[in-house]
């Protein structure tokens, strides 16, 4: 499976990671996301590399919310879109030396979830551009938290189904798709620790997206993990 090794950002990504806390400021982060960890965007930034966004604690909503469409409208133009994910809550920091196995040590369940993404910046925005928006990141939305036997679960047997209105819009398998949830939540730490922040205890850590689809209507969308991790839906109204 691929690794999550989070090289060290290049002087225009570390601009743009800066950038972007500098953005955050004081607002209260209820957890990170580890970016370009699968599919075609892993490695669109560098080999190995796996940049960091923040979510905000007041845009972690719960299995079923319903969220308002024009608050993603910007002109004619609807500029929101989900992805599934996997959600890992911390019941212990990570420093910046940890390691796989601290990770799994650290995370006290695995939640489905959906990210929602707000397409801010154009088609021609650079690397920095989007790390400083923190990529796309407005919020997430989180089913059931599960606790499971982190080292016998196989988690590349995965395979995520996403809905719209209860037809089956997309199916994408984990084998060969995403990082390895654990590396990336210790490689997150380790990035994070460059820039003087901690992965604290009771925050949640998304750490890549299986499906993706943009939002053009009001809709109900669903996230099917299987029976093990469960599911989570979102509407938009």
């Amino acid at each position: 499976m691929p690794v999550s090794v989070s090289r060290s950002p290049s002087g225009e990504h570390d601009h743009g990671l800066r950038a972007q806390l500098e953005r955050l400021g004081a607002q209260e982060v209820g957890g990170w996301k580890v970016g370009l960890t699968s599919g075609q965007a892993r490695d669109s930034m560098g080999a190995g590399f796996r940049p960091f966004g923040y979510i905000l604690h007041d845009r972690i909503h719960t299995s079923g919310a319903t969220l308002p469409l024009e608050r993603f409208r910007s002109g004619n133009a609807l500029r929101v879109g989900v992805e599934n994910e996997l959600c890992f809550r911390l019941r212990s920091a990570l420093g910046g030396d940890a390691s796989r196995t601290d990770a799994m040590a650290a995370v006290d369940c695995a939640m489905p979830a959906f990210e929602i993404n707000e397409r801010r910046l154009g088609a021609d925005a650079g690397p920095a551009e989007r790390l400083a928006d923190d990529l796309n990141q407005w919020g997430i939305v989180v089913g059931e938290g599960k606790r499971l036997d982190w080292e016998r679960f196989d988690f590349e047997a995965l395979e995520v189904a996403l809905a719209k209105d209860g037809a089956t819009v997309e199916t994408v398998a984990a084998r060969g798709h995403i990082d390895d949830h654990f590396a990336s939540i210790a490689a997150l730490a380790r990035q994070l620790h460059r820039f003087g922040r901690v992965l604290d205890a009771g925050m949640v850590v998304i750490t890549g997206s299986y499906t993706r689809q943009s939002v053009a209507e009001a809709s109900r969308w669903e996230g099917d993990f299987g029976p093990t991790i469960g599911k989570v839906a979102v509407e938009f109204a």
